[in-house]
């Protein structure tokens, strides 16, 4: 059987992802395209456009923390879809995985490299990132994850241009070229795109990414949750991890190339053996820094 094309559409919250498939979905393209979403929210893609449409075939996965569950529930998913596909109860020509705006794509694009079977059986195409122009400072200053969206795309779509001015948009795209210079950009509108543009791109480059990232290939170990993340973490992680939360955090100006390391003063993240746990405090008293300082020593 010949190797099925991925494609992983990601994007922080609002930047378009479900109004750019949407688009896919509605093109009269004639290929048959299995859908998985990983959405935190109650509304997902529109069941009425989707019913209608036979030849898209949805996997709606678990609702839980995409960092936690993402890697095993796609394994399973990517291994369902593949051994149905072999028997002929399934037919499609490529996949398509949207992750929730909250998302990590590192993993998601690991878990084909990470699995014989799915290696055998599936070719990851392209990572395809939005940006949404109106938001993309804050979110690029704040969330680690919107930094690494980009610094993994291979292909940026600039959403919401026309809500911004053209110094803004102009220094985002400088911005963006700075912190990936590989991934060509593209403003779009409503989700405009061509097929050309979003399938068949042979866009995703291995040895790229271990340069940027030599750990990529590496199993992860679980990481600490923020505030964000979707669900209670009053739960002592209770997701079947029993490995420690090692890690170190260190400081990197957005010179740094790595997926990671897109904007001032942001944290590494590292997995090693040495003995650095990383936590959460949470406290609803105003934070006193230099206690916390007296108390670090």
């Amino acid at each position: 059987m010949a190797l099925i094309p991925a494609t992983i559409l990601t994007g922080f919250l609002g930047s378009g992802k479900t109004t750019l498939l949407k688009r896919v979905l509605t093109e009269a393209h004639g290929q048959k395209i299995a859908i998985i979403e990983n959405e935190f929210g109650e509304e997902n893609i529109d069941s009425d456009i989707l019913v209608s449409d036979t030849n898209e075939q949805i996997i709606q996965m678990s609702n839980g923390c995409i960092c936690c569950t993402i890697r095993e529930d796609l394994r399973t998913t990517l291994q369902s879809l593949a051994e149905q596909k072999r028997k002929g109860e399934l037919n499609f020509d490529r996949i398509v995985i949207e992750t929730t705006g909250l998302a990590d794509p590192g993993p998601v694009a690991q878990t084909f490299f990470m699995d014989d079977e799915i290696a055998e059986s599936f070719l990851l195409d392209s990572i395809l990132t939005l940006v949404d122009a109106k938001h993309a400072a804050q979110q690029l200053n704040d969330r680690q994850e919107a930094r690494r969206q980009v610094g993994f795309a291979d292909q940026i779509f600039i959403s919401k241009a026309d809500l911004v001015s053209k110094p803004e948009l102009e220094a985002l795209q400088h911005r963006l070229t700075h912190m990936n210079p590989r991934a060509p950009q593209k403003v779009v509108h409503f989700g405009e795109v061509s097929l050309a543009e979003v399938f068949d791109l042979r866009g995703f480059n291995l040895n790229a990414k271990l340069d940027i990232d030599p750990d990529f290939l590496k199993e992860e170990v679980p990481h600490v949750h923020d505030e964000h993340c979707g669900h209670d973490h009053d739960h002592a992680h209770d997701h079947g991890h029993e490995k420690a939360h090692d890690h170190h955090d260190h400081a990197h100006g957005e010179n740094c190339d790595h997926p990671s390391h897109q904007g001032e003063g942001h944290g590494h993240h590292h997995h090693f053996d040495d003995d650095v746990k990383s936590f959460v405090f949470k406290s609803e008293k105003p934070f006193d820094p230099a206690k916390l300082e007296d108390f670090l020593g």
